[in-house]
């Protein structure tokens, strides 16, 4: 509902108006703008001035100058919630940030606890945002994210050390209670005993319970614990009345019926639900914990003077010389300027086989170092390593909302409410219908209605499935950036692969190789002529024959468009095309000449190594194809998923990986303006696409997309623009990211049937709706057990994903 909270004019910052021109158009769009009374574009300060009239044309404007195609500079903030305890809270917490003046965007995930808020800054910032949290009785957790984690961790640990104290004397207090109610009725002093235990368990150990309810009263909110406080309020103060004024009922023929145990248990079974529910919670985010415990905690830094000195990883600066030693974890992001050894980067790539690391090699953060030696110079420190950049794609993709989601927040928002009225509406009846007992039974009903409700089932049941989904994939390399690509994953049945890089390695590689006189003398002066040579294939020459030696070449001179030529000994030595020796006249042999044909068919690159004479060796130079490629390309058509491979090379060389790897569909000579286009072609048909590539030139298809994917070793745009990264860049991630979507989804589907059925099949019941029938009316003690079990229930059918294959 709109507000009038402005009376001045609100500035928005521009980017990317240059020209009176752009001025114009940005004034035309605003002026468009439901809720803004005046605009006017200031080209010297970069920035529109606005006169608005209600809290949501802010926002409106924003949106409406991106839409135009101009920048907004906004800011994104994930921030800690304190003190929520359902997803009533979430949603209360949610609508209080999105009236915050200059706030864009806001949500607020139950399951992490987390709000994540786009904000302009010229407007709003963190410590305004916090007051509209702590206006509907909540807070903010503003630290620093380097300390962030630590202190969200100390104040969950103690609140489960607080509630599980407060839990384990609930049932000892409730216990004896429950005895004396349920048998002793009668003994000496029962109601007196049952006050005397129920007491503490209600205003002591419930109390927070009625304080949060109090707070959301006085903010015209309702959530939980307003429930909870209610039911069991009504319940104590009743009893309380009937045993200190027993003569109000027996006047009236009545019987003053006590109900300690009842509020006593209802407390008691909320307190053993919450702590269950937090502890499964925990386990829910162990994926994160697991990633961040990769980081070591201090590193070995080598000064200018070559002495060791040990420090805090977060005093590590770029440039700094690390030292790391046997079994240790790499600290950070850098490049290995001496020593060698292996290193375990199955946290990365998902292979099981340490890697070498030798002089120049990149190496990452969350990486262990096996039995040798190296330093390294800190490339990339902090929030820049591979490792934190995962670790913040995790935790944004486990606090996105799912599309289902959002009908499961509007119904979180008036549950309580709702719940409330049909107490109320319960009591009325009874009190109707009920005849001489119709006031006891009205109470207790309305009392059962309160307790029995659980929005917290409803609002955990998306969430949770999401944080353990998202954090299998990135336990496995998979690394999935929002809730909804996980959802829209199981859907998809067109994939579009890009060839290089995707199907195949993505560099050159030699993949055969024919001498006319194999001999380690003429291997070494290859070697040494491709050592100089700056052509892209020379590279997959010196790879092949890394483990020859080197020798002292003279005269060599790059020839362009034919390859390079050197001296050694008094004899000049060619390494090029066809076009080179037909140059200089060079003799071909016929069977170096029906190799090199031979070759060519199967579309591989053909090179020649020979002296001024005659041709002495072929060699053939292809893009070869992943080990892992053919296996998931028939994995994934035995699931029905249509394939598609998009390459710029020519049609002979598709043809090829096409059927070496049993693709049956394929398009050649492909621009990179033409990926997109062909991916919102069979959209056009139908088709859910996913698109798989790793370059510059697969970004705009990956965008255009219904799910896009990256392969983690190529660009940082693609990756960026992706909503999945395969961070092994292994297409068998695939299908196990199209598996993964789909039990994920059939866990949520699950978790929100239950959570429905539940709750519809449960207040009804609680009401006395089965009374008429065969007199039965349940006893609030059993729908406090039945409602902390639902919320435990959903989480734990969550956590099932984590064994599941």
């Amino acid at each position: 509902m709109a507000t009038n909270i402005y009376k001045d004019t609100v500035y928005i910052p521009l980017e990317d108006v240059e020209s009176e021109h752009c001025a114009l158009i940005v004034e035309k769009g605003l002026a468009h703008v439901q809720g803004v009374e005046s605009q006017k574009v200031e080209l010297n300060n970069r920035r529109a001035a606005i006169t608005v009239n209600d809290s949501e044309a802010v926002a409106k404007a924003v949106r409406a100058v991106k839409d135009l195609g101009y920048g907004v500079p906004t800011v994104t903030k994930t921030f800690p919630v304190l003190g929520m305890t359902c997803a009533s809270c979430a949603s209360s917490a949610e609508s209080m940030v999105k009236y915050e003046p200059g706030v864009l965007n806001a949500a607020v995930n139950f399951a992490t606890g987390n709000l994540t808020v786009e904000y302009l800054p010229t407007i709003t910032d963190s410590i305004k945002i916090q007051k509209a949290v702590q206006g509907g009785g909540y807070d903010l957790l503003l630290e620093d994210e380097s300390t962030q984690q630590e202190t969200l961790e100390s104040i969950h640990a103690a609140k489960f050390k607080t509630l599980k104290t407060k839990t384990i004397w609930a049932v000892i207090l409730a216990l004896p209670v429950v005895i004396i109610g349920m048998f002793f009725m009668d003994m000496p002093y029962a109601n007196l005993i049952m006050w005397l235990f129920s007491t503490p368990v209600i205003l002591l150990l419930g109390k927070d319970f009625f304080i949060n309810a109090w707070k959301q009263a006085r903010h015209r909110s309702a959530n939980m614990d307003t429930l909870v406080a209610l039911s069991t309020g009504i319940a104590y103060v009743f009893s309380v009345f009937n045993m200190l004024f027993a003569d109000f009922w027996h006047q009236r023929g009545l019987h003053a019926h006590v109900y300690f145990e009842a509020a006593a248990v209802v407390i008691a079974f909320i307190l053993l639900g919450k702590l269950l529910e937090e502890k499964a919670k925990g386990n829910t985010s162990s994926a994160i914990k697991k990633l961040m415990g990769l980081q070591p905690k201090t590193v070995v830094i080598i000064d200018a003077d070559g002495t060791e000195r040990q420090v805090p990883i977060e005093t590590v600066n770029a440039g700094d010389i690390i030292q790391v030693k046997p079994g240790e974890k790499i600290a950070v992001d850098g490049m290995v300027i001496a020593g060698s050894s292996y290193v375990d980067e199955s946290m990365l790539s998902g292979e099981p086989v340490p890697v070498l690391k030798v002089e120049n090699e990149k190496v990452f953060a969350g990486t262990i170092n096996q039995k040798g030696s190296f330093r390294f110079k800190a490339v990339k420190v902090g929030k820049e390593t591979m490792l934190a950049q995962i670790i913040k794609m995790v935790q944004d993709a486990q606090g996105s909302k799912a599309p289902v989601q959002k009908l499961v927040d509007k119904i979180a928002g008036i549950f309580v409410p709702v719940v409330i009225g049909i107490a109320l509406f319960t009591f009325a009846l009874w009190l109707i219908l009920g005849g001489q007992n119709g006031v006891v039974q009205g109470l207790l009903a309305a009392v059962t209605v309160l307790v029995i409700a659980c929005p917290c089932a409803l609002g955990l049941a998306t969430p949770t499935a999401i944080m353990v989904g998202v954090g299998k994939g990135a336990e496995n390399g998979i690394l999935i950036k929002d809730a909804e690509s996980l959802e829209l994953a199981k859907r998809v049945n067109a994939v579009v692969l890009d060839k290089t890089g995707t199907i195949t390695e993505g560099r050159p590689q030699v993949t055969g190789i024919q001498w006319l006189d194999n001999s380690d003398a003429a291997k070494n002066i290859l070697l040494s002529i491709e050592k100089q040579s700056e052509h892209p294939l020379a590279e997959a020459v010196v790879d092949h024959f890394s483990a020859a030696d080197t020798v002292a070449v003279n005269q060599f001179e790059s020839i362009t468009g034919q390859g390079a030529k050197a001296s050694f000994d008094g004899e000049y030595y060619y390494v090029g095309n066809g076009k080179l020796l037909a140059e200089y006249k060079i003799h071909i042999a016929k069977q170096l000449a029906q190799q090199a044909e031979l070759w060519g068919a199967e579309s591989k690159t053909v090179i020649w190594f020979a002296n001024s004479r005659e041709a002495l060796a072929v060699i053939a130079i292809s893009d070869t194809i992943k080990k892992s490629s053919v296996r998931a390309i028939q994995e994934m058509q035995s699931m029905g998923i249509e394939l598609y491979m998009l390459t710029g090379d020519n049609e002979t060389t598709a043809r090829a990986i096409a059927e070496q790897t049993g693709m049956k569909h394929y398009k050649a000579e492909v621009m990179p303006q033409h990926k997109a286009a062909f991916v919102r072609e069979l959209q056009q048909q139908g088709k859910v696409v996913a698109m798989v590539g790793d370059g510059i030139n697969d970004s705009t298809a990956l965008a255009t997309a219904d799910v896009s994917i990256a392969m983690g070793k190529g660009s940082d745009i693609a990756m960026d623009v992706a909503k999945m990264t395969i961070i092994s860049s292994d297409l068998t991630k695939i299908p196990q990211a199209i598996r993964l979507s789909k039990q994920t989804v059939a866990t949520i589907k699950q978790n929100l049937f239950w959570a429905f059925i539940y709750n519809v099949i449960g207040i009804p019941v609680a009401a006395g709706i089965l009374y008429p029938i065969n007199g039965f009316l349940l006893n609030p003690m059993i729908a406090g057990a039945a409602m902390a079990l639902s919320s435990v229930s959903v989480v734990s059918n969550s956590l099932r994903l984590k064994w599941k294959k």
